[in-house]
């Protein structure tokens, strides 16, 4: 692997930020000044190298760094980019104790820097990309992975109406809307026809599991969405929350799953490595961590949930793909991302075969 091939140097850290993507500085310095506490300048402004989907900002003043996440200009898919909800969410869940940055102000008003916003702090710590972590003890591996697991398990035990966000998404039913949502946003990016998404778009909504449950559900849990702390193996704060709504845990956990089925490409994929030899949990042992800390016998049907999976990510890449076209994708690496598309629609519809298609 060239070194710009690799993950954790194509996507950590900043860059100056891009032209398409400047802010008004005297304006967002006023903003902050009269809404986030303690803030004072002088302002500098970084762009984060990853956060393809939302532009990421790193604010930095004398004293202290924060993150500014906004909405993409143009042209943007329905319930896309909802950077309020990331907010809601993450303001409701730092005062229970689950590791989230601490919100500071969400800002409507897209006259300030053309887009809705919001900041955070930065939370200073390791977010790693590649799912070996070969940079980590074999005694770390594991007990980082089980972090992250009962990280997960946490979210999923919190009550969501008793920290306000009871409607926060509709109970009931996650699935059979997920799959409509993704579908119709497949349909308005579509940009070449794929005949296995063509029949998992008809087939995922009459063939879901029974014994729905319903708690947060992040919608994009995985290793480069957290932030781990500096030498200790725990997670100091989960970010991304713009899929998060309220669903079935299990749509999150085997999402997260999914990391043991994809092949190792020096990312999260560990489909092909030897995890044991690794120190990492096998998939049998993280259904097994999980489900000892949600309440579980076990999960039966897994072979649905990585089609459903699969599915669901190729159709948030058909979305990149479709704003690549309309020249809003935020991210220089979206082009990358496109080409995974086709593979993604493959391995969902193998796993939907060994499920029952036929």
């Amino acid at each position: 692997m060239t070194q710009a091939d690799d993950p954790q140097e194509a996507f950590s850290g900043v860059k100056p930020v891009e032209a398409r993507h400047q802010l008004d500085q005297a304006a967002l310095t006023r903003w902050l000044e009269q809404n986030v506490e303690g803030f004072a300048g002088p302002l500098t402004i970084n762009q984060f190298k990853g956060g393809q989907s939302n532009p990421t900002y790193q604010l930095v003043t004398p004293t202290r760094k924060y993150v500014l996440r906004k909405k993409p200009g143009g042209k943007l898919l329905p319930s896309a980019h909802a950077v309020d909800r990331e907010y809601r969410v993450i303001a409701a869940l730092h005062p229970t104790g689950f590791p989230v940055a601490r919100p500071y102000a969400l800002c409507t008003d897209e006259g300030v820097v053309g887009a809705m916003f919001y900041v955070m702090e930065m939370v200073e710590g390791r977010i790693l990309w590649n799912g070996m972590l070969p940079d980590c003890s074999k005694p770390e591996r594991r007990a980082i992975y089980e972090n992250k697991i009962a990280t997960l398990a946490k979210l999923h035990n919190t009550n969501h109406e008793a920290i306000g966000l009871g409607d926060y998404g509709k109970p009931g039913n996650y699935f059979a809307r997920q799959i409509d949502r993704w579908s119709k946003q497949y349909r308005l990016s579509e940009t070449d026809k794929i005949a296995e998404m063509d029949r998992l778009i008809e087939w995922l909504p009459q063939t879901i599991p029974p014994g729905e449950r319903t708690s947060i559900v992040h919608g994009d849990y995985r290793l480069d969405n957290m932030v781990l702390h500096a030498t200790e193996p725990r997670v100091l704060a989960v970010l991304d929350w713009e899929l998060s709504t309220l669903g079935d845990p299990l749509g999150d956990f085997t999402y997260y799953l999914m990391s043991w089925a994809m092949p190792h490409d020096g990312r999260s994929g560990l489909g092909g490595v030897d995890v044991a030899a690794l120190g990492i949990p096998t998939l049998d042992e993280v259904v097994s961590l999980y489900c000892a800390q949600t309440g579980r016998d076990g999960i039966a049907s897994l072979d649905w949930y990585f089609a459903y999976n699969a599915f669901r990510l190729a159709c948030i890449l058909q979305g990149i793909a479709g704003r690549v076209r309309d020249g809003t994708a935020a991210s220089a690496h979206a082009q990358q991302m496109i080409l995974r598309i086709g593979p993604l629609s493959q391995v969902a519809y193998s796993y939907a075969q060994r499920a029952g298609l036929t």
